[in-house]
């Protein structure tokens, strides 16, 4: 296949629509659909991946790659469905015993996922130096007196991301005592330094293996079914992207990645490198920062589902302002509620009787969407008029807020209801509408590299080395995801002074990332390292 016939698709399921992209070798736009999100998503993505390969006829054999953005992981956690039971081990006693695993997690979700926890001896200070031995007894036992009943185990130790030996010993552990088709989830894979909320994001990783095992059977099926020799990938919440056998085991990271799929699909259709993006859906108004090109990623842990995280994700700002959004006409502000992928049944402007910011914005043109709106009454056009003006005041606040003083960035507009947003906007540069931006976050999708981070702490004197050693991790994780070794590099750096160590202390964190790797080098190196580790 020649490169300008390598084509990739993007799919993006959100709340109201799934969007689907085909993207040429030069990054053309080729084929697109949107179409409203169904309550079987994987129905969604079959019918979304049908329309496009049916623009592109003949051509669709030229399709090498299918990316895919889900929220079949955030869904199960927030409705508490589908989720396994995990084991949880914590290394580190006899400290880091008075907070037991999960104690700040919401009830229902702790009682719908915790099949019991041991807090054995192990885990390390700062300097690598160990708090205690390696309490295999308490862990054997701890197994014993579950009886079976549990689905996977998290194991998580303190400061393991930089030392991580005692958690793969524990993997190993396991693995003998109960068997190799246990799912083990290490925390050292999954996050950052923080104790509880690498902890958090391990178990949710563990709870979610089998929602894992359904949605990548689900594209893979998906894929076959229409005849296309084609390596399949999951989008994760950096805007990079993983082999699907690496979505299996690390299937926490899809979570986010919507937000990041629209940030890097608006760099790619705008030409911007640094700017403020707005993704207008159906239900919320989502604004993130582009920086180099990437999403500029989120300093504070993170809530998914109630629970505290601590894996990155990208600094966004939510706003209740959508296409779909309930406008209270009486009071003549947007309402908390939405009427999400019903738009088109229930809007004004689509023969409807729900007012919405979609009405609004109709209000201010004769048509929108190829729809007129009915004749209406003064009072509600009134209360229309004053719910817009409100919904843009939100818009200049939050694009103040993410500004974070850095005033004059463009600000570039996607998605469905970007017609929402004003054409001039308080601290912001020009306003930027770029074609195809209503399906934004697919084409993010499409494009994305393939990535992988790693975390190191290190004396200050020993900076160099540390970045070196983390680099080198990176790129073997970004390798692993799918990425081709010929061609990935390091795309960021961070250095943090650890507070509180003994002496000058820093922690690094290197992202590496890069492009495809041929079709097939990806799975069958990820097949190796699956069966390594098994």
């Amino acid at each position: 296949m020649t490169p300008q016939h390598d084509l990739s698709v993007g799919i993006d399921v959100g709340g109201t629509n799934t969007d689907a992209v085909v993207i040429s070798a030069s990054g053309d736009v080729v084929a697109w659909t949107k179409s409203p999100t169904t309550r079987d998503v994987t129905g969604g993505i079959r019918s979304s991946l049908a329309a496009v390969l049916k623009e592109l006829g003949p051509d669709q054999d030229a399709v090498s790659r299918v990316m895919l953005g889900t929220t079949h992981a955030t869904n199960a956690i927030v409705r508490r469905r589908d989720l396994g039971r995990v084991a949880v081990i914590r290394l580190g006693a006899p400290a880091a015993t008075v907070y037991p695993p999960l104690a700040g997690w919401p009830a229902d979700l702790r009682d719908a996922v915790l099949a019991g926890f041991v807090l054995a001896g192990g885990g390390h200070l700062v300097d690598g130096y160990p708090i205690a031995e390696l309490d295999r007894d308490a862990i054997r036992r701890f197994l014993d007196g579950l009886e079976g009943r549990f689905d996977a185990v998290a194991v998580c130790g303190i400061f393991s991301p930089s030392f991580p030996e005692q958690e793969l010993e524990v993997e190993a552990l396991v693995q003998d005592h109960v068997g190799v088709d246990v799912p083990i989830s290490l925390s050292s894979e999954i996050g950052a330094l923080g104790l509880l909320e690498r902890e958090n994001a391990t178990v949710l990783n563990a709870a979610l293996y089998e929602v894992a095992r359904d949605i990548t059977t689900a594209l893979t099926t998906v894929v076959a079914e229409h005849g296309l020799d084609a390596a399949t990938f999951f989008a994760q919440n950096d805007g990079t992207f993983m082999a699907v056998e690496y979505a299996a085991r690390y299937p926490v990271l899809t979570i986010g990645s919507g937000p990041a799929n629209s940030i890097r699909g608006a760099a790619a259709l705008s030409g911007a490198d640094d700017a403020i993006v707005i993704d207008v859906g159906g239900t919320t108004s989502d604004l993130g920062v582009l920086v180099g090109r990437f999403p500029r990623e989120s300093t504070m842990p993170r809530e998914v589902g109630g629970v505290r995280t601590n894996f990155r994700m990208p600094d966004i700002l939510s706003l209740g302002v959508g296409g779909g959004t309930v406008v209270d006409v009486a009071a003549g502000v947007p309402a908390n509620d939405s009427v999400g992928y019903r738009i088109s049944e229930e809007a004004l402007l689509f023969g409807g009787s729900t007012p919405t910011l979609t009405d609004a914005a109709a209000t201010r043109s004769t048509v929108l969407a190829g729809h007129e709106l009915p004749p209406l009454d003064r009072s509600v056009r009134a209360g229309l008029a004053a719910a817009l003006a409100v919904a843009h005041d939100r818009i200049e606040s939050a694009v103040e807020r993410m500004s974070l003083g850095r005033t004059g960035l463009p600000l570039v507009v996607v998605g469905g209801g970007g017609f929402l947003v004003p054409d001039r906007v308080l601290g912001a540069g020009e306003v930027v509408r770029p074609e195809r931006g209503t399906v934004a976050n697919a084409v993010g999708a499409a494009i994305a590299l393939a990535g992988g981070r790693a975390d190191q702490l290190c004396d200050v004197g020993d900076r160099s080395a540390a970045i070196e050693e983390a680099s080198r991790a990176a790129i073997e994780k970004a390798i692993q995801a799918g990425a081709d070794p010929a061609r990935v590099e390091v795309v960021d750096v961070l250095e943090t002074p650890v507070s509180y160590a003994t002496r000058p202390t820093l922690k690094v964190a290197v992202k590496a990332a890069g492009p495809v790797a041929r079709i097939g080098h990806a799975p069958r190196r990820q097949d190796r390292e699956m069966k390594e580790r098994t």
